[in-house]
């Protein structure tokens, strides 16, 4: 047979993103316990401005806004981006993401926040309508009243390497969209680059994957799962818990500053993790939850190690300690 795998990005393996639930990282995961070649996962793009209500979640504060006149500013109303770059909020996305996460690490606040208070009201809602929509069904309405907003995983750059057809280092499995690390991105993606690489790549993967079909034959005797031997643990709650603890790691650690010493400490931490959710999933019945933490962490551990091994700062992948050797491209 044939497979191709689109399973997406995996943003939910952080505290904050703009994924769909759905982002877990399977794809990657189970290409590489197969023995598929990965490529690029240290570069992991944070959007600059997700909405920071309890209740809304994944929803994206577009960069239009900040386009269109918006101000950044701290919880104490200071605008702060020109602290960090020239071009103030109008800075690539990255930059502005490190700024944002440098401010509520050193207040120790929440958010910060967008302010179009300053800006014709008529002309926000015109531009705007869904953003302005969405807060105001939260009693947020965006013309008199701040929009509170935090950096939030949005893009994997890296993930299955593959060649021009889709084609993975493994015969006859093909992946595609942000499963796939075609190359197209480097260490930083363009806004809407993606979308292109998607249908492009997509359409090559499929094809070639029809004519290999064409000379396949299929077992269909696929037998049933068999959950005799297992245990109806009463802990399931330690999955959620489980997931979190690592979705905190990851965001601590392994988020959009980095350092030599947290990346060390990210690792212990996901190893114990690992160690763990392996026990309870030799012992127990398997559920959608459990696998999906299974692959979180196992795409937490490459993400973990292709930093380790990235001795200096590029494009989306910062590093504190290599600064000093950062990219021409990476202000």
């Amino acid at each position: 047979k044939a497979v191709v795998l689109a399973t997406g990005g995996g943003g939910h393996l952080f505290t904050n993103t703009t994924n769909p639930s759905q982002s877990a990282g399977e794809g990657v995961s189970l290409a590489w316990k197969a023995g598929a070649l990965i490529q690029d996962l240290e570069f992991i793009q944070f959007h600059p401005t997700s909405l920071n209500i309890e209740e809304a979640d994944s929803f994206l504060i577009s960069e239009a806004m900040r386009g269109f006149g918006a101000i950044l500013r701290n919880a104490d109303g200071e605008a702060f981006m020109e602290q960090y770059d020239d071009r103030k909020e109008l800075a690539p996305r990255d930059i502005v993401a490190r700024a944002i996460d440098d401010q509520l690490k050193k207040r120790g606040d929440k958010s910060v926040f967008l302010d179009v208070t300053h800006l014709d009201a008529d002309e926000v809602k015109a531009h705007f309508p869904n953003i302005y929509e969405k807060c105001l069904s939260f009693g947020l309405d965006i013309t008199q009243k701040w929009i509170p907003v935090v950096p939030a995983a949005h893009y994997v750059c890296g993930g299955i390497e593959t060649d021009y057809d889709g084609r993975t280092s493994i015969e006859q499995l093909f992946a595609c969209g942000e499963t796939a690390c075609t190359g197209v991105h480097g260490a930083n993606r363009l806004a809407s680059n993606s979308l292109l690489e998607a249908l492009f790549f997509a359409d090559k993967a499929v094809k070639k994957a029809a004519e290999l079909i064409a000379d396949l034959e299929f077992n269909e005797n696929v037998p049933e799962w068999d959950e005799s031997g297992t245990l109806n643990n009463s802990e399931w709650v330690l999955i959620s818990h489980n997931r979190e603890e690592l979705k905190r790691v990851m965001w601590d650690y392994v988020g959009i500053v980095r350092s030599d010493l947290r990346l060390e400490r990210a690792l212990r931490r996901q190893t114990f993790l690992y160690e763990e959710v392996e026990d309870f999933y030799s012992r127990t019945r398997v559920t959608v939850p459990l696998c999906e933490l299974r692959n979180l962490i196992s795409i937490a551990y490459l993400i973990i190690l292709s930093a380790m091994k990235r001795k200096e700062s590029c494009g989306l992948h910062y590093n504190v300690d290599y600064e000093e050797h950062a990219r021409g491209f990476n202000p």
